[in-house]
């Protein structure tokens, strides 16, 4: 095949997608952490035996994306979740005053089972594969503004608990220093439902009060869908706010 009908084929890849995904293949095999800084450019021009121009344009896209974060003066980093600035990335709810609030994570629960169809296909498992649930309240200042439920596969977060989501930390911080679970990407679907008895409670609403239902699948390296999370959203003082391109 000449190189005219290569540049063609549905399979051809920009040189610099090639380096990106040389690149976030090592990030999956932990060569660099969450944290840690990556080879220079130049250097990893050497490696991979093409122009500066070329990795920094990889680099580029993968900043871009929040995979990696650029400092000036000191390099390039593997982003990671114990960022504060990472804490909520997210989270789209803000307030319509425009006023920031603290944030507080309660958990609520968290217990085993086994998969269900739906969760076994939503996080590409064998139906009746132990999973985790765990239920948790986000407020904002004093107002409960979000309730959670969301489903994990066991085999990723073996000793996960109620104690140890009760530690402090970010629920994505969590996963990523406790068991090297890296959230690189989700996936999100809103609908408008009504609050039913336990959503009611938790958010103090009435029953039937309109809410948003974000269902978010939550994807680590190598496009593997490690999070189903079901979210309970009250709009009552605030909204869900997204910016395209």
């Amino acid at each position: 095949m000449n190189r005219s009908s290569s540049l063609h084929s549905p399979t051809f890849s920009p040189l610099y997608r090639q380096i990106k995904d040389l690149i976030m293949r090592h990030l999956a095999s932990g060569e660099w952490g969450p944290g840690d800084p990556i080879p220079s450019e130049s250097e990893l021009a050497s490696r991979f035996g093409v122009s500066q121009g070329t990795v920094r344009k990889a680099i580029d896209e993968m900043a871009a994306e929040n995979l990696l974060v650029r400092q000036q003066g000191k390099g390039t980093f593997v982003a990671t979740h114990k960022d504060p600035g990472s804490y909520f990335r997210f989270l789209r709810l803000v307030p319509n005053d425009g006023e920031s609030r603290l944030t507080q994570s309660i958990p609520l629960e968290c217990w085993r089972a086994k998969a269900g169809a739906d969760v076994a296909r939503t996080l590409a498992l064998e139906p009746g594969a132990a999973i985790i649930i765990l239920r948790r309240l986000l407020k904002l200042g004093e107002e409960p503004v979000v309730f959670d439920e969301i489903y994990l596969p066991s085999e990723l977060f073996p000793d996960l608990s109620l104690e140890i989501l009760r530690s402090g930390e970010s629920l994505y911080s969590l996963f990523e220093t406790r068991y090297g679970v890296r959230m690189i990407r989700a996936d999100e679907r809103l609908r408008a439902i009504s609050a039913d008895r336990v959503s009611s409670e938790l958010l103090q609403i009435a029953e039937g009060s309109p809410l948003l239902l974000v269902e978010r699948v939550t994807f680590t390296y190598g496009n593997k869908p490690v999070e189903w999370r079901r979210g309970y959203y009250s709009t009552r003082n605030y909204h869900y706010h997204n910016q395209l391109g």
